[in-house]
């Protein structure tokens, strides 16, 4: 019994997941979620508003610098807890 109702599970997700990638929009279409106005605006006015020669840094230094702050945040705070985590077991070995 656990091994079929397994199995149709296992088929249902296949079908969600065969028919999920069947309805995304071809590669380079214009229907992409991605392509809307948000990108023709950063494309167009990031070097001019953000008075800055490359579009890639003023996209992120200026129009999304609080979304890389907190990026930046979440690493260096994964990095202190991994250096406090290593550190507190070099000390436990070095006390035995």
């Amino acid at each position: 019994m656990k091994k079929g109702f397994l199995i149709v599970v296992l088929i249902a997700l296949t079908v969600i997941m065969i028919v999920s990638v069947d309805e995304m929009p071809h590669y380079g279409s214009s229907d992409v979620p991605s392509y809307n106005e948000n990108t023709v605006f950063y494309l167009e006015k990031a070097t001019e508003e953000a008075n800055s020669p490359n579009a890639v840094s003023a996209i992120i230094t200026d129009f999304r610098a609080f979304d890389t702050l907190g990026e930046a945040t979440v690493l260096f705070t994964s990095i202190a807890a991994v250096i406090t985590v290593l550190q507190s077991n070099k000390s436990k070995e070095g006390g035995h």
